[in-house]
This record gives C-alpha cells, structure tokens and sequence, in this order.
C-alpha cells in the first residue's frame, strides 16, 4: 500500500488540520459553546438547546469524541458530556502556533 497523502505532512500539520476539521462545522461550535457554558450535557439537552435532530447532534458529538475534545461518562441510560480540559488546551496550542503568527503586508 502507498503513503497517504497525510504521510507527506509533519506530525503538527496533521494535528492542526483534524482539529480545524472537526471545529469546520457550526453545530461542532455550538457544541462546544454550550458545553463551555454549562460545563456538563446530555445529548437531549444539546437537541433542545441547538435545535438538530437527536442522530444528527449524536453525529457530531461522535466527531468531537473521536478527536477526543470531549469526553462522555455513563449516567443511568444516558451519557454525559464534558470537554476534555487537557485535550483542549493541546487545541489551543496546537492552533496557537499557526494563529499567532504576525503577518507582514502582503504583496
């Protein structure tokens, strides 16, 4: 099997582009605002609050999972999620050292 085209990319870039990949979606925003705001949810609060169908929110809280931004623990029969603070702070940093970079002029 060849290299993916991922493998011609630094470990970095990688990681800067699946964290800008998983916030390119304005429900993945929403989320995490009202995940900020509330510090814990469950997935009906998300569809109450943000207006998405149940599978569609389930959706994005699985992409946000997987990247491992947020975190879920098991609660009766529901699953309450959190963002995953060490998680976000390696994000914030990560995307730090492409956005804090000062531009000169262009052209």
């Amino acid at each position: 099997m060849g290299i993916t085209k991922k493998d011609i990319y630094s470990k970095e870039q990688n990681e800067i582009a699946e964290f800008a990949k998983v916030l390119g979606h304005p429900a993945r925003i929403a989320i995490l605002q009202y995940l900020l705001k509330m510090n814990t949810c469950i997935t009906n609060d998300l569809v109450n609050e943000i207006g998405l169908a149940q599978a569609t929110i389930s959706q994005h809280l699985k992409e946000l999972k997987q990247i491992g931004i947020i975190g879920g623990t098991i609660e009766g029969s529901s699953v309450c999620y959190c963002i995953d603070k060490d998680k976000w702070q390696q994000m914030k940093s990560k995307l730090g050292t492409i956005l804090n970079i000062d531009l000169t002029n262009c052209c």
